[in-house]
């Protein structure tokens, strides 16, 4: 038989032993698998989730009085996406508000500029 790897796929130091080997120890397979995975493009559910976090973190960033208007390039350039909300509430006018959590927006033209309303999720909006 000959050696298919004759270095170590983690660390690079030469192997010694059977002719099938890739790693040193159980130390550099873990260290080469764990570099494996974080390599891999991460899972649908990790992106969404990481998504709606760093949403509501702007939202709650530029929303502290409970009320904001703020344009849409704005929150954009820090990364917002507004495909990603966790739920709606339509108020009596009929406007659709999407929330992240607690933080909600209204994207609305104002002078020819895409700008969105931000509010905070009020008891009565349940009802």
């Amino acid at each position: 038989m000959h050696r298919l790897h004759h270095n170590c796929l983690s660390c690079g130091n030469k192997l010694t032993g059977r002719t099938d080997k890739k790693y040193c120890d159980p130390l550099c397979k873990s260290s080469h698998q764990y570099q494996k995975t974080k390599e891999q493009p991460e899972r649908f559910y990790n992106k969404v989730d990481n998504q709606l976090r760093l949403n509501r973190r702007i939202l709650k960033e530029y929303n502290k009085a409970g009320k904001a208007i703020v344009r849409e390039t704005i929150l954009v350039k820090e990364g917002f996406d507004p495909n990603f909300f966790t739920h709606y509430w339509k108020n009596k006018k009929g406007d659709v508000y999407l929330f992240v959590y607690e933080y909600g927006f209204l994207k609305r033209m104002e002078h020819d500029i895409e700008k969105f309303v931000l509010i905070k999720w009020q008891d009565y909006m349940s009802k």
